[in-house]
């Protein structure tokens, strides 16, 4: 019984340190910015191709410190090895664009307490963190034309064990935001997705054998999987500066690291509006 009241004790405090005293109320709003990823075609972390991206969010607050979010939001990501400083990726020669397009569930904790209307809580930074589903498709040139990737096995996956393009993933990031006046607020965050997933770039493993992804995928896929002979034709001192023989791309050879999961960050600018009131009356 005494456990049982101590853990009544512990809800009934959570509860009320949610609620008495505190403003409550919806907001929603939308914002704009840009997108980058990182993974195995961006493993110095450059931020040279950004993309556009953009989202919808609804923000419940709890209290003046804790808020739940909800969102949708999209971009398009890319990455080419040719960008890179490291001459064995350069050497890969691989690239993609992707769009992705997720919605995410997280919970936010401001730093200070935020209290839409008043003089002195108007403002603070925060910290969030939850879950997402993404969609993604990479794609890459060949010829003046852009191809899915996934249909065409560029990793030897057998027909009906491709890599799924939709995948979950960690929500989390930090952000400031500030009262325009009671209703409206700006905010300003940067949000990653950390996916439970290596194949938004469509590479992971290893090479595979382009005579046997050519039996399962047809004549255009091997086209994909070693891209190395393309850079050769074009800057053949590359490789001979560098000690490296071309193609690069032999089977069961290292193509990607499976064991780290890509990621792509937003960095955004957003408008919402208050639709909740004031519990108690707070001086503004």
């Amino acid at each position: 019984m005494t456990v049982i009241k101590k853990v009544i004790s512990v809800f009934a405090l959570v509860y009320f340190s949610l609620n008495a005293m505190a403003q409550q109320g919806l907001e929603t709003g939308i914002w704009l910015g840009a997108v980058n990823y990182f993974g195995d075609l961006n493993t110095n972390m450059r931020l040279n191709r950004l993309g556009p991206a953009g989202g919808v969010g609804v923000r419940y607050n709890f209290n003046e410190r804790v808020c739940g979010k909800l969102s949708a939001n999209m971009g398009r990501v890319e990455a080419f090895d040719k960008d890179s400083p490291n001459i064995f990726e350069r050497a890969r020669n691989l690239h993609f664009r992707s769009l992705v397009a997720d919605l995410a569930a997280q919970m936010e904790f401001n730093f200070l307490p935020y209290i839409h209307g008043s003089n002195d809580y108007n403002w603070t930074p925060y910290l969030f963190a939850g879950l997402g589903v993404s969609y993604f498709n990479p794609k890459a040139e060949l010829d003046g034309a852009w191809y899915e990737l996934r249909p065409l096995g560029t990793e030897g996956q057998f027909k009906g064990e491709e890599y799924y393009t939709v995948a979950g993933g960690w929500v989390y990031g930090a952000g400031f935001k500030i009262d325009l006046n009671y209703e409206w607020s700006l905010n300003i965050d940067i949000s990653a997705r950390r996916l439970f997933t290596d194949y938004l770039d469509d590479v992971s493993t290893t090479y595979a054998d382009p005579d046997d992804v050519q039996d399962l995928r047809g004549e255009l896929a091997p086209q994909f999987i070693d891209r190395s002979l393309e850079l050769y034709q074009t800057d053949p001192d590359f490789f001979t500066r560098n000690n490296i023989e071309a193609p690069i791309g032999e089977p069961g050879r290292q193509r990607g690291n499976s064991k780290t999961n890509d990621t792509y960050v937003y960095l955004g600018i957003g408008i919402f509006y208050y639709f909740g009131d004031l519990k108690c009356p707070y001086e503004k």
